[in-house]
């Protein structure tokens, strides 16, 4: 953010009043006048009224704002007319504003790279950064070369500045140094306070009143009162920053050469206490070693399993998180001084994850261009972006601690796994859903399938224009016979996006209907109000207490259901979700894995046989060809997408079979040079039976819609000069077949409200 030649020198306290600004400004102008090099001073206080712009006497001609948004490139022309400069001095100023009624405000962003130019300019700059701390005065503060923490000799003070460290945990403790100011001999003891704080003074700063008539004057104090103790104290603390090298200790990573990595190793070798090492821990590297030993002695000092089930809501959470940090902080300085601020902060952050969250899994989650995480054992994890399988680099520390992240995400949803029961299906708090397997069962160590909840909602525009895994037209077909009350079963492998399509659909089903959702992991995010979700729940450690996905679709009938969608039908509980679509449940969604829909009513087939009824197979058959309408076939291809492969009507049963009729279908045409599948989507040519019954309840839908190109083609000249309509979004587009569906819909909407 800043030049290499630059330092940036920030001072903070813990309250107001404290003299941070007198103070910061006193010392930019005893930098500037003591060594002859050009400073600049930066008024960032968030409660700023213009207060160096009094101080010194002059203000800057642009404000922070109009600083950060600033279109000019910089050069010592232009500073002229941004910056405001001392008369006598030559000190430079960036007012935070410039008149009492307006308030500090920028782009965080815009403000960072305006800053990396200015700094080409100055060798030093100081920071005024006040006591309230936003996203803009940390990014300087990690910046920082060194933080001047300013103190006064009062109870209140020491507890507010605690207060401020706390926040900046993040930090080395190195970086900062206390400042005690308005030193009376009446207050506290110095070396209390900095036996508190754990950090030495840099100076003490004797109160003096001639400052009032320093600031009347608009005249800094050093040059009104050159004589003063405090004068003298301000110069020697320059002096102490430039000639013992303080600057260089607290110097960011991006400006500081890496330790040789052989002094890494016998850092962290020296850092461990315990010299008897687990035979598990043997073979790990010293840093790991180092995060392990950290982890241990956290656990010592906080009781995090307690804490964490007691962390019920966001507040107690976000408190327990900054409480552990500043822990971990603490233990890391007392054993990793010489580790960089890059490695620091990366060595709390991972230890952080370790003991709260998900360790190195937290990385792979916050990517949103990954949409599944497997872990092989500890040394591998893969996960899906794009499409696409890749290997990381990540790591977690021990099988141990994978089992304890397993642990984590399950305990609190009541469920267990242990040697009795070693799988579990889980979620996460956001709705990612989580399958973990372990030993004996995983010869490789524990196992953890994540399938990531995305953050936005996919909607039917996303399946047609951003992922192109179906058309218009067949959307709105769907549309309809979610709407009519059509039950549908959607089929695909596993991955293939059957969860993602129910949820597309089910967002058709109107708000007046009662919906009632059965899964195994509560996946759905059903927008509608009246919507009740119910969850299985697996056995309790005696085995008893179990309560299936087929329980809930039993008690769901005794709830008064106008829908009910099951995640996923994968027992004898298919017999039950049949019975209900041919019991007045109409409009019934649920999925199942298959390659086709042939196989799908096969598979449909074989888990009603599951149920245990002895029922003869012909009336297992006339029972799924009774109660569904529609099988979608979702697959996912090798070049990763995933399509809509067929649209499929259940006509009926002739003889001992299951009849079933093509709508739509995705063709396979070949490859681009990149990989990528290429095929259209086509209509079978055959009209579904299903328009008869909806063309009896009065809606009227274009036939052609179910022509194939050959056929339409016949129908109308080769040539047409009528002008191309243009595409727009599927909420939008007024002109196609697909047009006159969404008309239909909205009718069918009215009637259901009665209007």
């Amino acid at each position: 953010m800043i030049s290499n030649k630059c330092h940036i020198i920030s001072v903070c306290g813990g309250k107001g009043g404290l003299g941070k600004s007198l103070f910061s400004a006193n010392l930019a102008l005893a930098m500037q006048k003591e060594f002859k090099l050009p400073c600049l001073l930066i008024d960032l206080d968030n409660k700023s009224c213009g207060d160096q712009n009094i101080i010194l006497g002059t203000r800057s001609r642009l404000n922070i704002e109009q600083f950060s948004v600033y279109k000019q490139s910089l050069n010592a022309q232009n500073l002229k007319n941004i910056l405001g400069r001392h008369p006598s001095s030559g000190l430079s100023l960036l007012s935070a504003v410039l008149s009492s009624n307006q308030r500090l405000t920028c782009d965080l962003e815009m403000f960072k790279k305006q800053l990396f130019q200015l700094s080409q300019f100055f060798n030093y700059i100081f920071v005024d950064i006040g006591c309230e701390m936003t996203n803009l005065q940390n990014e300087i503060l990690n910046q920082s070369s060194v933080v001047l923490m300013v103190v006064t000799p009062e109870i209140l003070t020491v507890n507010q500045s605690r207060r401020i460290l706390n926040e900046l945990s993040y930090l080395p403790s190195s970086l900062f140094y206390l400042i005690l100011n308005k030193d009376n001999k009446r207050g506290l003891n110095p070396q209390l306070i900095s036996k508190n704080f754990n950090r030495p003074f840099l100076a003490n700063l004797p109160e003096d009143p001639a400052f009032t008539e320093s600031l009347h004057n608009s005249t800094p104090f050093i040059l009104q009162s050159p004589q003063s103790l405090w004068t003298k104290n301000c110069y020697e603390i320059v002096r102490k920053l430039i000639n013992q090298s303080l600057l260089q200790k607290g110097k960011s990573t991006g400006r500081q050469k890496a330790l040789p990595k052989e002094d890494k190793v016998s850092l962290t070798q020296d850092s461990l206490p315990n010299k008897k090492l687990s035979s598990n821990h043997t073979n790990l590297d010293p840093l790991t070693l180092f995060k392990l030993q950290i982890h241990s002695e956290l656990i010592k000092e906080m009781d995090l399993k307690k804490d964490l089930t007691q962390a019920k809501d966001e507040s107690a959470k976000k408190e327990l998180r900054n409480k552990t940090q500043v822990t971990i902080s603490r233990l890391v300085d007392l054993r990793g001084q010489n580790f960089s601020r890059q490695e620091r902060n990366e060595i709390i952050q991972h230890i952080l994850d370790e003991a709260l969250g998900l360790g190195v899994l937290e990385q792979l989650l916050s990517d949103s261009r990954i949409s599944e995480i497997m872990v092989n054992g500890c040394n591998q994890i893969f996960f899906e972006k794009n499409g696409k399988l890749e290997l990381s680099h990540l790591k977690i520390t021990s099988n141990r601690h994978l089992r304890n992240i397993i642990e984590r995400i399950v305990t609190p949803l009541g469920r267990r796994i242990d040697e009795k029961t070693p799988y579990v299906d889980a979620r996460l708090e956001d709705g990612s859903r989580v399958n973990a397997i372990i030993e004996p069962l995983a010869l490789d160590g524990p196992s953890i399938t994540i399938r990531k909840f995305p953050t936005k909602r996919t909607e039917m525009n996303d399946l047609i224009f951003r992922f192109n895994s179906l058309t218009e037209e067949m959307g709105n077909f769907l549309k309809i016979c979610v709407e009519q009350g059509l039950n549908i079963v959607i089929s695909g492998g596993t991955g293939s996006g059957k969860t993602t399509l129910l949820n597309v659909l089910s967002s058709f089903i109107p708000e007046s209907e009662r919906i009632i959702t059965i899964e195994d992991a509560a996946e759905l995010q059903l927008k509608q109000i009246h919507v009740v979700r119910l969850e299985t729940r697996p056995p309790n450690i005696e085995g008893e207490g179990e309560v299936s996905i087929r329980d809930l679709i039993k008690n769901s009938l005794r709830m008064r259901p106008d829908r009910i969608v099951v995640g996923e039908c994968r027992d004898g509980a298919a017999l039950d979700m049949l019975s209900a679509m041919n019991t007045g449940h109409d409009g019934s969604l649920t999925t199942v894995h298959a390659n086709n829909p042939r196989e799908a009513v096969a598979r449909l087939e074989t888990l009603c046989l599951m149920a245990g009824m002895d029922l003869p197979a012909k009336a297992i058959r006339e029972q799924i060809a009774g109660a569904i309408d529609m099988i979608l076939q979702i697959s996912r291809l090798s070049d990763g997408s995933r399509k809509v492969k067929n649209i499929t009507e259940v006509v009926g049963m002739q003889g001992d079979v299951i009849t079933l009729q093509e709508v739509f279908r995705f063709k396979e045409e070949g490859f681009t040079k990149t990989g990528k599948i290429t095929g259209q989507f086509q209509a079978s040519g055959i009209i579904p039976s299903c328009i008869e019954k909806l063309e009896k309840k009065g809606l009227s839908i274009p036939r052609d819609l179910f022509m194939t190109k050959e056929v339409k083609n016949v129908q109308k000249p080769v040539l047409s000069l009528k002008p191309k309509i243009q595409k727009t979004k599927f909420v939008n587009r007024q002109i196609s077949n697909s047009a006159n569906l969404k008309k239909i819909s909205t009718q069918i909407l009215k009637r259901k409200k009665g209007i």
